[in-house]
């Protein structure tokens, strides 16, 4: 179980922090303040730190600047009352990953933990393949890493393009700094520009406060643009300016400010149609596209489908505290013959589903759930929604309904879960 450290002075916050943590799914060490934490560090392994900003010994800013120089670059999350918000985004340009605002829900911050592990835990594997293209591909990224030029990853979705972004950022004389992904078909336009960009207090109703943006969070370090494609026009115009001037535009300032960041945009549209139908700026593209980079299909990786397989075998196997070794020949055939439209994404999301369902050592082909094969898993021999359902209902179980847990075995979000169960009907006891 992956140890996460909280550093605290106020023991009833510290205490809660690792009751909530714990309630998570990770381990907790906790320490009453930054000299204690440090000390901790030098004898313990952790994956994250959750600090306080306002303490004794040690404001969190210097903590921040001094576990990096220890324990390079581990994930941080910031706690921090109003008075210190500024420190806090100090403690962002320092490389703290994240922030919650006093006081915050159980949900904000197990949002903010898992969003940080998954990205980190994402990040830290390795590019893995046999297949040359590949090979080649990582070879050009290490390459521009050493530069600032602006790369644009093109390619199918769930080919591994924010897994490219990461390495050129870890690999970059920026990997200290912070790296900072803004998927931007998530967001809505008229929220997207705010995200980006900041504002001042007051800039329109609702604005009670300033908000920096993730453009001035990622100062000295990478933004990544995922799904560029999704840009509005307008947005497209002003980003465009973002490149060219290297300074941003906070939403109700007069004043630009300057930015030293590093651009990386993704896409699984074709950019060029785009723009001979209208709908994506040229200049935009020739500034985005300095150095692009084209990901191939798995299915035309073919080498790359067992090595994958057998490395997220182990991942998840360790994380479940399962026995699963391998796959029987049968499976073996299934993963091999499969095209695999969803990508990379969608065999590790099988593998993680068949690791749960096996009951012996090796995984056969019976254990996957996969659309459009005939010997997938069927209890009661129901649709894909009853297996599902099942799948979901049988995890709950074994987390004592507990739904957090559930979506990370399950490799989901706790909202995907929420919205099956009220998709379905059905309501489990949560914890």
């Amino acid at each position: 179980m992956k140890t996460i450290l909280v550093v605290d002075d106020d023991p009833q916050l510290r205490t809660a922090l690792k009751e909530a943590i714990v309630r998570i799914g990770y381990s907790v060490m906790l320490a009453e303040d930054p000299i204690d934490a440090l000390k901790k560090l030098e004898d313990t392994s952790v994956s994250m730190i959750v600090t306080d900003m306002k303490m004794p010994r040690m404001d969190g800013v210097a903590f921040i600047k001094e576990a990096r120089k220890r324990v390079g670059n581990l994930p941080i999350l910031v706690i921090t009352g109003f008075a210190t918000i500024e420190n806090a985004v100090n403690a962002m340009k320092e490389g703290a990953c994240d922030y919650l605002m006093k006081p915050f829900s159980f949900d904000s911050l197990m949002k903010a933990v898992e969003s940080i592990m998954s990205s980190v835990s994402y990040a830290h594997n390795e590019l893995l393949t046999n297949n040359e293209n590949m090979k080649n591909l990582i070879q050009l990224s290490r390459s521009v890493a050493l530069s600032d030029m602006t790369v644009l990853i093109l390619g199918e979705s769930g080919t591994g393009k924010e897994l490219f972004a990461r390495y050129i950022h870890k690999t970059s004389h920026r990997s200290k700094k912070q790296f900072i992904a803004v998927n931007c078909a998530a967001i809505p336009d008229n929220l997207l520009e705010s995200e980006l960009f900041g504002y001042e207090k007051g800039a329109f109703t609702g604005a009670l406060e300033k908000k920096i943006g993730k453009f001035e969070l990622a100062h000295g370090g990478t933004i990544l643009l995922d799904e560029i494609g999704e840009m509005s026009a307008t947005l497209q115009a002003k980003l465009l300016r973002v490149l060219q001037e290297r300074e941003i535009d906070r939403i109700g300032s007069k004043q630009p400010v300057p930015v030293d960041v590093r651009v990386i945009a993704t896409t699984n549209r074709d950019l060029k149609k785009e723009i001979n139908e209208g709908r994506f700026r040229e200049d935009l593209y020739y500034r985005l596209s300095a150095f692009p980079i084209q990901l191939p299909p798995l299915r035309e990786r073919p080498e790359d489908v067992l090595l994958l397989s057998e490395h997220f075998i182990k991942k998840f196997a360790e994380q479940m505290n399962k026995t699963v070794t391998g796959f029987t020949d049968e499976a073996v055939e299934l993963l091999t013959t499969r095209q695999w439209k969803g990508n990379i994404r969608e065999l590790e999301n099988a593998i993680h589903r068949s690791v749960l369902i096996a009951k012996k050592d090796l995984i056969d082909s019976d254990d996957f759930m996969l659309e459009g094969n005939s010997n997938q898993y069927h209890p009661n021999n129901g649709s894909l929604k009853e297996m599902e359902m099942d799948l979901i209902h049988r995890t709950l179980e074994e987390t004592n309904g507990n739904k957090a847990k559930a979506a990370k075995k399950l490799g989901v979000s706790v909202r995907t879960i929420r919205n099956k169960l009220d998709e379905y009907g059905k309501n489990f006891p949560t914890v």
